[in-house]
């Protein structure tokens, strides 16, 4: 996708309330909404803490809200596997915080991948970490086993 058509599709996705927006993403796998989808797209709204946003723009959404409503998006496709790559990039303390919350929330459901620097953060997620240097496993284990091994030090500290 060209760098002009991603900027106008931006551009049209911020001018969408937040509730039009999952119920689209949604829309794309049924066609149709239905009253279970309505009340999907209710769940997923309170799953990503947004159901007092539901009437607002996007582009009138904090950068961290806006992130929230992508995973939604996201989540109204029923994945069995959700990837997200840096997702606290640009959040306020708080956002991040209850980011990390939200995605422990959905790992209940279904499977999340995060790729992220913050290490505060992930040690907030309180997940197995597993850590990766020119496509390989390097070590693998909690925040604290991966923090203290030397190899990781040695790669990503230069030590």
């Amino acid at each position: 996708m060209s760098n002009q058509v991603k900027a106008e599709s931006e551009m049209i996705r911020d001018m969408l309330a937040v509730k039009r927006r999952v119920a689209a993403a949604k829309r794309e796998r049924s066609r149709l909404e239905s009253a279970p989808e309505r009340r999907r797209i209710e769940e997923i709204l309170e799953t990503v803490r947004l159901v007092d946003q539901r009437g607002r723009r996007g582009g009138d959404l904090s950068h961290g809200q806006k992130q929230w409503l992508e995973i939604g998006m996201l989540l109204a496709q029923e994945p069995r596997l959700l990837l997200v790559d840096e997702p606290v990039a640009g959040m306020t303390d708080s956002e991040t915080e209850q980011t990390a919350h939200l995605l422990r929330d959905i790992n209940r459901t279904r499977a999340v991948v995060v790729v992220e620097h913050d290490m505060a953060f992930v040690r907030a997620l309180g997940v197995k970490v597993t850590v990766l240097h020119e496509g390989s496993v390097l070590s693998e284990g909690s925040i604290d086993h991966v923090s203290e091994d030397p190899k990781v030090i040695e790669v990503y500290l230069g030590r």
